[in-house]
């Protein structure tokens, strides 16, 4: 097994227009590939942040009759990863569903080959309304997912959340015992929340269940008048911080060591002494 594996952190402010969006996108992937980046994690919405029914309008499937998906996303995801010979995990896109009106809000995993590795669908949709006025209810416009989801990195276990599930840790515990090493979690976070919560939760979690976490965010004003809070992050598995994007769009690279995750896990076992599953 490689003892150590470079990664990256995307940040974007996605905006309505998907073809802007995607080379943008692909301007800042190729940034962190000659950073030395081989696995490259995008933020929510990074192809689309616009009303409901645009979104609707540009949902796409992951797969047509056993084949990948021909669509300007998935394209763009397999496309990409290929171009770079990364791993790629595009955080969060309307991906068809049953429901016409309500599509899912998937993450990809995509390999060096152009594959699909993996597909984790959303599960839990963020409905609030915040004391700032600001009202968002995904559930009127998503269609919940219901699988957790792992894949591998050549040895190297992935677990793969969205946004708004870092604050249930029952389902990062879920992923790390089926091995999960790193976690992604892409993000698209609201300033009020963001600015008392994005650090502490994402350490938190990195530290429960010592893992490192990459989390790519959205950042600054989208259509609607929605504003995120940035700061994408890579966290080791001690709850350190090894890298942080800046102002504005960027991306932010750290090396994740293994050996280190493995010292961490051995000299504090608290995954070898739980007791409530």
């Amino acid at each position: 097994m490689s003892t150590s594996l470079v990664a990256a952190v995307v940040q974007l402010s996605s905006q309505a227009d998907v073809p802007s969006n995607l080379e943008r996108a692909e301007k800042l992937i190729e940034g962190a590939v000659a950073a030395g980046a081989k696995l490259v994690a995008l933020p929510e919405n990074f192809a689309h942040m616009g009303d409901q029914e645009q979104k609707r309008a540009i949902a796409e499937p992951v797969e047509e009759g056993g084949k990948p998906g021909a669509g300007p996303i998935v394209r763009f995801v397999r496309d990409t990863a290929k171009r770079f010979g990364i791993h790629l995990v595009a955080g969060g896109f309307p991906e068809k569903s049953p429901d016409p009106k309500r599509p899912y809000n998937t993450s990809l995993l995509a390999g060096p080959d152009g594959a699909i590795v993996a597909a984790y669908r959303k599960i839990h949709l963020f409905d609030v309304s915040l004391p700032d006025g600001t009202s968002l209810y995904e559930s009127a416009a998503t269609l919940p997912g219901d699988e957790r989801v792992t894949a591998s990195i050549g040895s190297t276990v992935l677990g793969m959340t969205i946004c708004y599930d870092v604050r249930f840790p029952e389902l990062y515990r879920t992923l790390v015992r089926r091995g999960a090493r790193i976690i992604t979690v892409p993000a698209a976070f609201t300033v009020p929340t963001g600015k008392d919560h994005w650090h502490v939760l994402l350490r938190a979690r990195a530290i429960e269940d010592q893992v490192f976490v990459l989390a790519p965010a959205q950042t600054g004003k989208h259509p609607q008048g929605r504003q995120t809070y940035g700061k994408s992050l890579i966290v080791d598995p001690w709850g350190d911080v090894l890298a942080q994007a800046g102002e504005g769009e960027g991306f932010a690279v750290a090396r994740l060591d293994l050996a280190y995750q493995d010292k961490v896990r051995s000299a504090l076992p608290s995954l070898e002494h739980v007791r409530l599953l």
